[in-house]
């Protein structure tokens, strides 16, 4: 029995869902997201809940069960209250701007990086004195976010003796201890 996947999800005011033969789309204030639904799970809406079902107990139709009823649930918040990661640029010289879209990265590089962002993500950079150089990233698509902070992230992953790199803020890195101070 999935406990995911029977949970029901409850539609806050302002959010429409439209459920089509194989895709439901979900409209609120921050956007509007579509995802495509296997046959085999059965999505419904009556009183401003969505229920999914599936037909038999097979491990596939189980699986799938609680993977949609996830998916449509990070959308209906999505699309409600929004999604945000913070990273943190750690290291000597490392820095972060941007200007719109585009997201330029002083990672310790001969050159410097620099990403273009899709569109529904909305990006601030900021560098206090004494803090480290932090992204902030913005948006109603989960997934989206997640793969561009990875992505960035990718860039220069923190190293275990320093901590050195790209980290998200609160991340707790596991460090190493470093060479032996002496031989005898």
């Amino acid at each position: 029995m999935s406990r995911i996947g029977n949970a029901p999800i409850t539609l806050p005011n302002g959010v429409e869902v439209t459920i089509t033969k194989g895709s439901v789309t979900v409209k609120g204030p921050k956007g509007t997201l579509t995802q495509d639904i296997d046959p085999d799970i059965t999505v419904s809406l009556d009183n401003n809940v969505i229920t999914l079902t599936r037909p038999t107990d097979q491990k596939r139709h189980r699986s799938l069960h609680g993977l949609y009823r996830s998916l449509i649930n990070n959308m209906v918040k999505g699309v409600s209250e929004g999604y945000k990661t913070e990273q943190e640029l750690v290291g000597v010289g490392y820095r972060a701007a941007n200007k719109g879209q585009l997201l330029e990265l002083s990672l310790g590089y001969s050159h410097n990086v620099a990403i273009e962002l899709p569109k529904e993500i909305k990006v601030t950079t900021t560098s206090e004195k004494g803090q480290n150089p932090k992204i902030i990233m913005e948006s109603h698509d989960k997934q989206l976010i997640g793969l561009v902070a990875a992505k960035i992230r990718s860039l220069r992953k923190p190293e275990p003796y320093k901590g050195k790199g790209i980290k998200f803020t609160g991340e707790v890195l596991r460090r190493k201890a470093g060479k032996s101070a002496s031989k005898k």
